[in-house]
């Protein structure tokens, strides 16, 4: 596993020299990806460490508070999936008040020639940073010449003639096009995490859910789900997931309550992860638990018609 550290100031992270790539890496999807094995490759050839510098929360969320936009991932996913493709050290900086008001010559002097000793800085197209967003590649070449580094920028990934965005897959999710979000994505949407303990109406119904949070960040979809599960077993597991706040017995929270089919089991505390193959409907209030039941009923039944048309090798009901 990656190194991790939160702070812009502080002791040495690589004294012997880095190759930087900052991101939001939400999702990490190909056109990250691109840039994150650049970066690896370019430290591998000059003998240093590799770093990713992303934030936590993420700007747009920190500037949106009262209504945050949708999140792809998960800060610890985001750790492992990066730790996954060669990183060294993972910055999750904490963006509050104080990182806002650092300038981007603050920022690059403090941190990326201070903290991480850079030899070399890559970013995405159109990367802002700083105060105000002032900083962009111009700035960050005129200080990496003033500070040791050099700056550079990589060529955008395009999928279907457009770039490849968060912005794009979070489309594609509420839209349903699970495969071209897996295509973005470069493999396919998922959520993972602990199982938690929830209020266990479920089981009441018939219905065990191994139940997850989303550490309070505001999900990219909602409703009723076709999924499979992985972590429980040597294959995916077939299952029918619902992602939203519980209408109808007065939830507030965002959960993701996977029903795994014929699973006889205990879940709890396991990390598992839930990865989303069709939209079924929209999450509703319903006006009794009866007619909860019955609705939960097709779709748990569409939802195994469904994942028998797909993938072979599964878990099978």
């Amino acid at each position: 596993m990656s190194r991790l550290f939160r702070d812009v100031d502080g002791g040495a992270l690589c004294p012997s020299g880095s190759v930087v790539c900052i991101g939001a890496f939400d999702g990490l999807h190909l056109g990250h990806r691109a840039l994150v094995r650049h970066a690896v490759a370019r430290a591998r050839e000059r003998g240093v460490e590799a770093v990713a510098l992303s934030f936590e929360p993420l700007p747009r969320e920190y500037f949106a508070q009262a209504a945050p936009p949708p999140r792809l991932m998960l800060p610890r996913a985001k750790v492992e999936g990066l730790s996954a493709l060669g990183v060294d050290v993972v910055g999750l900086l904490r963006f509050d008040a104080r990182l806002a008001a650092v300038s981007a010559q603050d920022f690059c002097a403090r941190l990326l020639a201070g903290r991480l000793a850079a030899v070399e800085v890559w970013v995405g197209p159109e990367f802002r940073f700083g105060h105000r967003r002032a900083g962009d590649l111009g700035v960050l070449q005129a200080e990496g010449a003033r500070l040791g580094f050099t700056a550079g920028e990589i060529d955008p990934v395009l999928a279907e003639g457009a770039r490849v965005s968060s912005t794009r897959i979070r489309q594609a999710l509420v839209d349903g096009r699970f495969d071209f979000a897996a295509r973005l994505l470069g493999k396919p949407y998922a959520v993972s995490g602990r199982v938690v303990r929830g209020q266990q109406l479920g089981r009441t119904l018939g219905y065990p859910t191994a139940n997850l949070r989303f550490g309070g960040k505001v999900p990219a979809l909602r409703g009723i789900y076709a999924t499979r599960v992985r972590g429980v077993a040597d294959v995916p597991w077939p299952s029918v997931s619902s992602f939203g706040t519980r209408p109808t017995v007065g939830g507030v929270e965002p959960l993701l309550e996977a029903h795994l089919f014929d699973f006889d089991g205990d879940l709890y505390g396991r990390r598992i992860e839930v990865e989303f193959v069709a939209r079924l409907r929209d999450e509703e209030k319903f006006p009794d638990l009866p007619t909860l039941v019955a609705q939960m009923h097709r779709d748990a039944g569409e939802a195994r018609r469904i994942l028998q048309q797909d993938l072979p090798g599964q878990a099978t009901a």
